[in-house]
């Protein structure tokens, strides 16, 4: 019987190395997996390079992992925010490296990923310092830049349901980056709040089919979510 169900998040994150690309879904505190960040800290692989859309809120969820000294580099699109500080402090300092990308690129990046590109041209970037060392190329009249697919060893993504062969739906925004990552990781790993049985699912709703998703693990519900966002329950 297939069951891609893990009894906890510590057992859900065996095997992720040091040097790992980690993907970590989410847009600040709307449907960041919380508890598998925390799991990957208490992990404790080292030198990770995270994908994100955001740098961190506070002091919680991808901001802890990068206060405990875990992350060498961070790609994403907006690093710094009001409450951002973890990753000023470290990028000032020189401890954190920062590849920045604008959200778009950023998703069609991991997109492409998952859906074998070797890459696309975008105008987005062309004539600013995001665009060099890069190929540039005229198309249309237009200018535009080549921009390389992101893959990852692992994606961390967080869904509403999921089933024991890892079919995943996610509830409103908090669906966001994760179905593109969880594409473009060797191994995704999803928490989730309900586990239901096959066929409670309906397949017009499925999001993430079970072939993109290697692991499941259910974690409870609370008040407010990894960055003090309102947890919504309904």
């Amino acid at each position: 019987m297939i069951s891609k169900i893990c009894a906890t998040t510590v057992e859900a994150l065996q095997g992720i190395t040091d040097g790992s690309t980690v993907m970590i879904g989410g847009f600040g505190g709307a449907g960041q997996p919380g508890e598998l960040i925390d799991a990957l800290i208490e992990q404790g692989a080292r030198d990770l390079t995270i994908v994100n859309n955001n740098a961190g809120n506070g002091e919680t969820g991808l901001a802890a992992l990068l206060k405990a000294g875990r992350v060498r580099k961070i790609i994403c699109s907006f690093p710094r925010q009001a409450d951002s500080q973890v990753f000023d402090s470290l990028y000032r300092s020189g401890k954190i490296e920062l590849e920045l990308v604008p959200q778009g690129n950023l998703a069609e990046r991991i997109r492409a990923a998952g859906a074998g590109i070797g890459g696309f041209f975008t105008p987005t970037g062309y004539g600013t310092d995001l665009a060099k060392g890069k190929e540039t190329r005229e198309i249309g009249g237009r200018m535009y830049v080549l921009e390389p697919p992101i893959h990852a060893d692992v994606a961390l993504i967080k869904a509403e349901r999921g089933d024991r062969w890892g079919n995943l739906v996610y509830r409103k925004t908090a669906r966001n980056f994760g179905p593109v990552m969880a594409m473009a990781a060797k191994l995704t790993v999803a928490s989730v709040h309900d586990v239901v049985n096959l066929g409670e699912l309906d397949p017009e709703a499925i999001v993430t089919p079970g072939i993109f998703v290697q692991r499941v693990v259910k974690v409870p519900r609370t008040p407010t979510g990894p960055a003090g966002f309102k947890q919504q329950t309904t």
